[in-house]
């Protein structure tokens, strides 16, 4: 027992030392001091404002809800009554629904809400940390290129939009399928690197991304079948170059097949509810009119949102030149774009991996610019509209920002990445990087033959051999402790080779280059630094508590909806309310017959409908339609009248 106790906790050890708990922590104490004071008072209050967050904390209740209660009726929600598929009205965060079925009623909906926007956070940052590491990028590098997708200050504009801010599973999926398929952007393919466990895991997390809505999943999905498309053209080229096909491991191969079907069934199943919206309510498709309201201009990718600590009121007068700055402020960071700018000509990364990255920002910049791009959009995303399947149910364009914010942090990652020359095994046979000057940066260490290299040390996935033991590092230079030390790392193995004198005074200067890696570092911190407000979340009217539906709330109109969806938590009563972009026909019958509530018509039409409770809340009705309904009679209508507070209740 007590071998077996030493091993456990000499495993517990090396885990909680290992590079990926490390990151794994940081990640999360950064979320939290970020996105501070989210979690101070998690209960009560609510990032931005109380528009979008209490649709979305509705969104994650009902998913788990309705998965815990009646699977198959997920998609005809309680709201928007009584029209069907009404969980798609709007991108659904399905994908968050196993927190929805812990707690209920609208607090424990505010503080989900609340956690998931701090995690949602620390999955970009992290997400972003294994693409770069994945790809060959040092430690410095990767922590740019996490830091700067999770916290660019283009996402502070989006701070009540937790489908947008929902991307780290697009950099962690990304991670791992290069890491299954054996590939880096500094040492190629390499088939001794292949495997399928991490393939599955992949395509499993790209599924997961895609079920957290389709405005941001919908471009994900695409750019993975170019990326398909493209490995599929390089198979062909090798194979008729070579004149004998190459060949594919069949584990490898079945992985694939098995997670791009499983993707591809992901997917289906989510957009066919949206498919059967639209035809329900061709309102709800988007047109390039609609486009343009949210096309950014090319002020705007470097104009930054009034919630950026840093570039907030310098930015105020360039902010004024735009029509929706909350969607047209997308500025991904001074730091980023200098550091990008900088790894084009100087990187670990070859050449034709820096112009493709550079091109690919390129183009997602010009998609970004939606119509403004070449005057009408068209070429550009005004073309995917019209001709590609599933765009025209995307009405902001400049979201895609995020792409061109993952790719300038991977240049700016291999700016920062470079080997020291003098500590290079001499017996590495793997191909060296771009030749041309190099900056001083941070080394990412060459692997020995058969050994897993550190920057591919990405989390294995549940059922698969965990890889504890980054031996990239045993190569590191004789008798220097690694920045972070992996549980390969003993003082013995630093011991096998003599240290050469020679090269200690390289080594200070390489110490002395690799902190003033902090810097950059440190400025992408500060560019991320927010004044997001946090504001009182609306609290439930006694009036609702308990209802029992189909019910329709007074007022019923604007932003409010999303408020009674909220407290709607409080358990599920069909609402006639809801809020999307775009007003189904019944809803606004209902509100027309309302608005000479109660008399005989409207309660004729009501009862019609199959409503048998209206509830009437007197402090929002001041200049509505419903202003006056508290003093309307209800005699000899077959009505009852409640008053619960000051707010009324009538029963049909």
């Amino acid at each position: 027992m007590r071998i077996v106790g030493r091993r456990l906790a000499g495993v517990s050890w090396r885990v909680a030392r290992h590079e990926w708990t490390l990151a794994a922590v940081a990640a999360l104490v950064l979320a939290v001091v970020l996105t501070w004071p989210t979690l101070r008072d998690p209960a009560s209050t609510i990032p931005q404002d109380t528009g979008d967050p209490t649709l979305q904390a509705w969104q994650v209740a009902w998913g788990g809800h309705a998965l815990l209660t009646n699977p198959f009726q997920v998609w005809h929600s309680n709201t928007f009554y009584p029209e069907p598929y009404t969980y798609a009205y709007s991108d659904t965060l399905l994908g968050y629904a196993p927190f929805g079925m812990i707690g209920d009623g609208p607090v424990a909906a505010v503080v989900r809400y609340n956690l998931l926007y701090m995690l949602t956070h620390a999955l970009a940052l992290f997400g972003a940390y294994a693409l770069a590491r994945q790809l060959g990028a040092g430690l410095a590098g990767s922590a740019v290129a996490g830091v700067s997708f999770a916290y660019a200050p283009w996402k502070l504009a989006q701070a009540g939009h937790l489908h947008v801010l929902s991307i780290g599973g697009i950099a962690l999926a990304l991670a791992m399928l290069a890491r299954g398929h054996g590939w880096s952007l500094r040492h190629g393919h390499r088939p001794d690197r292949i495997r399928p466990g991490w393939v599955v895991a992949g395509w499993a997390t790209a599924a997961w991304q895609v079920t957290l809505g389709f405005g941001i999943g919908l471009p994900f999905a695409y750019v993975l079948g170019l990326i398909c498309l493209g490995v599929a053209v390089t198979y062909g080229v090798v194979w008729w170059r070579r004149r004998a096909r190459p060949a594919v491991p069949r584990r490898l191969l079945l992985a694939d097949l098995a997670g791009g079907i499983g993707f591809a069934g992901v997917t289906l199943a989510m957009a066919a509810p949206y498919f059967e919206v639209v035809a329900r309510n061709p309102s709800g498709r988007r047109t390039v009119a609609q486009i343009e309201m949210f096309s950014p201009s090319w002020r705007g990718f470097v104009t930054a949102p009034p919630e950026s600590w840093l570039w907030g009121e310098r930015h105020e007068a360039a902010r004024a030149t735009l029509g929706f700055p909350g969607e047209m402020t997308l500025l991904p960071g001074v730091v980023l774009l200098s550091v990008a700018m900088a790894g084009i000509f100087f990187s670990a990364w070859r050449l034709r991996h820096r112009l493709m990255l550079a091109g690919a920002a390129l183009v997602s910049v010009a998609l970004a610019a939606g119509t403004t791009f070449g005057g009408d959009g068209d070429p550009g995303y005004v073309t995917l509209v019209e001709h590609a399947p599933g765009w025209d149910g995307v009405r902001t364009p400049g979201r895609l920002v995020l792409w061109t914010t993952l790719l300038l942090g991977l240049l700016a990652a291999g700016a920062l990445t470079v080997r020291e020359p003098a500590s290079a095994p001499a017996r590495d046979p793997l191909p060296e990087p771009a030749s041309g000057t190099e900056p001083a940066g941070e080394q990412a260490p060459e692997p020995a033959s058969g050994a897993r290299p550190a920057e591919e040390q990405v989390p294995e996935p549940v059922g698969a051999r965990p890889a504890l033991r980054p031996a990239a590092w045993a190569d590191a230079e004789p008798g220097a402790r690694p920045v972070l030390r992996p549980a390969a790392w003993s003082a013995a193995a630093t011991q096998e080779v003599a240290p050469e004198p020679a090269r200690k005074q390289g080594g200070q200067r390489w110490r002395l280059a690799r902190l003033a890696l902090l810097l950059p570092l440190v400025l992408v911190l500060l560019e991320g630094v927010n004044r997001t407000p946090h504001v009182p979340a609306p609290e439930q009217p006694a009036v609702l508590r308990g209802l029992t539906g189909p019910a329709l709330v007074l007022p019923s109109d604007g932003i409010r909806e999303l408020h009674v969806m909220l407290w709607s938590t409080d358990g599920f009563p069909k609402v006639v309310n809801g809020l999307a972009s775009f007003t189904p026909q019944s809803q606004e019958r209902i509100r027309a017959a309302s608005m000479t509530f109660p008399d005989a018509t409207s309660v004729a039409y009501l009862r019609q409908v199959g409503l048998r409770t209206v509830v009437l809340l007197p402090g929002w009705a001041p200049g509505t339609p419903w202003a006056d309904v508290a003093a309307r009679p209800v005699d000899g209508l077959g009505i009852s009248r409640e008053m619960v507070g000051e707010d009324v209740i009538y029963r049909l």
